[in-house]
């Protein structure tokens, strides 16, 4: 049974928590007069020491007190003795855990909230440096057209500003304090649940004191935008690998974060990004296992919410992790820009812009263009060109009215030069989003 139900070594990871949360409710229950101001005081000094003794590894955890709350409580009433007694006045561990373990997902999402903007900044320094460099962009993992390795970069900085919106949304959620819910039906005490949420940092007390203690929505929210965050590293980390692959050649990455082979001196393995995609299992993994635990168990509390804290503790350290070895990679990369463009120029990538120029100077419509220059690609394949590569008198071969005006849109430079579009993969355009990105970063 002690070994089933202990949670000591999960739980001591809320211990500064914790310890604030004690605080913050010893202080409210002298405020109110519910204790003495001088047990109050005796109190707070034993928490400060027993802080200072967490924080400088000589705590004595036991796992036969089972969780944080005990322990502390034990060594509490081991320095100040009796008014120890009297720091459970008024809570329940139910909403003294439920307090630590919102308390503590908040710290982490504070955490990788900053994390992310760096990692915003670090694909932003790459966007600005290659606003103008060509490379093939995909769909299907097939080239598709010209865009610049600016205008990429730019995207994950999109999707790195929604991750951080999800997480920003879950914080503000989720910031209601639980203490003083006590068990699940409140207290007859008169506290002041208001003093101890501000005390906490919180916009104010959990409104039901059964949904305070029972509800790990918080959790499962923070693990959902964990898990949409990771699956968008884990695509650039499959990018990164690709890219590195000697077919490729787009990039390369120092030793700082490659590794060789045991037998193979010549490799340079990409085992950063490699990690990285690897880990999303394990935070999606979380996300499912906390949704299991938590999909039958009735109101308020019961035991199973104890398996709350594992998937989380894990998960989210595990991302933060992630992220930082993305912006390492980001600004570690040295981008072969001869390689990106020699593949940009292959596989007819400018067709669409052929395609394009019959409908803006011969008036055909899309779907007859369409068709036009599917034949002219095909002229080239049989010819053994690329697209660009083929004279004016063989694209009229194919249809009268591809003019020799036509040949000057077939050039990667002037494809991605002609995305002038708001969103658009032009240089002017990379650079006019690169500025206000920053602008944006430098401001909030």
């Amino acid at each position: 049974m002690e070994e089933i139900n202990a949670s000591i070594d999960v739980d001591r990871r809320l211990a500064r928590q914790d310890i604030a949360g004690s605080l913050a409710h010893v202080a409210m229950l002298a405020e109110t007069g519910i204790v003495s101001r001088e047990d109050a005081d005796a109190i707070v000094e034993g928490l400060t020491r027993i802080r200072g003794e967490i924080e400088a590894g000589t705590f004595p955890f036991s796992r036969a007190l089972e969780d944080i709350h005990m322990n502390v409580e034990a060594r509490l009433k081991e320095l100040v003795g009796a008014p120890a007694g009297r720091i459970h006045t008024a809570r329940s561990r139910n909403d003294q855990v439920a307090t630590d373990f919102k308390l503590w997902v908040r710290d982490a999402l504070d955490g990788l909230d900053a994390e992310l903007e760096d990692l915003q900044r670090a694909f932003l320094e790459v966007a600005e440096r290659h606003a103008a460099t060509v490379m093939p962009g995909f769909t299907h993992l097939q080239s598709a057209q010209p865009v610049t390795f600016g205008h990429h970069c730019l995207a994950y900085v999109e999707m790195v500003a929604r991750d951080r919106g999800r997480f920003r949304d879950a914080r503000r959620r989720m910031n209601e304090c639980p203490l003083g819910a006590a068990a699940l039906a409140g207290t007859a005490f008169p506290i002041d649940r208001e003093m101890t949420a501000a005390a906490l940092g919180f916009d104010g007390p959990a409104r039901n004191s059964l949904d305070a203690v029972s509800s790990r929505d918080f959790a499962l929210e923070a693990l959902s935008a964990a898990a949409i965050c990771a699956t968008n590293l884990s695509r650039f980390a499959e990018e990164v690998v690709i890219w590195c692959s000697r077919p490729f050649s787009f990039i390369r990455l120092s030793d700082a974060f490659t590794t060789g082979s045991s037998i193979m001196p010549q490799k340079k393995n990409p085992d950063a990004a490699e990690l990285v995609r690897a880990k999303v299992g394990r935070i999606v993994g979380a996300l499912n296992t906390l949704l299991i635990v938590m999909k039958g168990v009735p109101l308020a509390y019961s035991k199973d919410m104890q398996e709350d804290k594992p998937p989380v503790f894990d998960a989210l350290p595990s991302l933060s992790l992630c992220i930082r070895a993305t912006a390492g990679m980001v600004r570690d990369l040295t981008v072969e820009e001869d390689a990106m463009r020699a593949l940009a120029s292959k596989g007819h990538t400018t067709a669409t812009d052929l395609a394009d120029w019959l409908v803006r100077e011969a008036g055909l419509p899309f779907r007859e263009a369409h068709h036009v220059t599917g034949a002219a690609v095909l002229a080239a394949d049989r010819a053994g060109k690329e697209l660009a590569d083929m004279t004016a008198e063989e694209l009229a071969a194919v249809d009268g009215r591809i003019t020799p005006d036509a040949l000057r849109v077939l050039t990667v430079d002037r494809s991605v030069a002609s995305r002038t579009s708001l969103g658009g993969t032009a240089p002017e355009r990379v650079r006019e989003e690169a500025r206000r990105w920053r602008a944006l970063l430098d401001a909030a």
